[in-house]
């Protein structure tokens, strides 16, 4: 999928419209990053990396040497999720370990800045709005993003309960992107499962980051495909 360094374009992973379970590495034992990848790898060509700073989120977990360790391992689309006061000090770094895609919270400002500086690394760029923040912060930068993270639990810890009341926040975007005819896929990210990832779907989610349900499970690979089918069916019946 990455061609001499260069980060995959998201048209490549995963058209417009279409779904896809992205398993987060932060679920997965620590110890065996490498093996947790390859043990999804079949399923899958998205991996979400959640980057946290200590600082913005009150915790700590992976940098670029790790990415960088990970795509000596793997082809799939790296999709770094940066939570951290100040990503800029760091995109160029994710973007040499093998960052395909990086998300930056817009509640930290500079967006404008960050937005310009992952167009020049070469990455595909995302936007993260935490549950909190309404969807109105992220609109006017429909134009210039490809992917929106919308957070459906609180940054900084894996393991907690989907948040409902963001379901709303996700239909004002999908409507938005859809009256603007804007090529920019929505994320969930944060309690994501068989149960909730379909009440994303019809919301207008199209890439649902699943922890626990994915890596805690006892085969990985059939959670995926169970997320999957449950986000296909709901669709369908609608």
């Amino acid at each position: 999928m990455r061609v001499q360094g260069v980060a995959a374009s998201l048209a490549d992973v995963i058209p417009i419209g279409d779904i896809h379970v992205a398993p987060s590495m932060l679920s997965a034992d620590f110890g065996h990053l490498a093996d947790a990848v390859e043990t999804i790898a079949s399923e899958t060509s998205w991996l979400h990396i959640d980057v946290m700073d200590g600082h913005f989120v009150p915790n700590l977990t992976i940098g670029p040497p790790v990415v960088a360790s990970l795509r000596r391992e793997s082809s799939l689309f790296f999709d770094c999720h940066l939570m951290m006061t100040n990503p800029e000090r760091y995109l160029e770094a994710f973007a040499r370990a093998g960052a395909d895609l990086c998300s930056v919270h817009v509640e930290i400002g500079k967006t404008d800045q960050l937005i310009d500086q992952m167009r020049a690394l070469g990455l595909n760029v995302g936007l993260v709005l935490s549950p909190d923040t309404p969807f109105s912060v992220a609109a006017p930068f429909l134009d210039r993003i490809d992917l929106l993270l919308v957070m459906s639990v609180f940054p900084g810890f894996g393991g907690q309960s989907f948040m409902p009341e963001v379901l709303p926040k996700i239909s004002e975007a999908r409507d938005a992107i859809r009256n603007g005819r804007h090529q920019v896929l929505i994320e969930v990210d944060g309690g994501v499962d068989r149960a909730t990832a379909p009440l994303a779907a019809i919301a207008g989610a199209q890439v649902f980051v699943a922890g626990n349900a994915v890596f805690g499970a006892d085969d990985p690979c059939a959670a995926i495909v169970a997320i999957r089918d449950a986000v296909t069916t709901s669709l369908a019946a609608r």
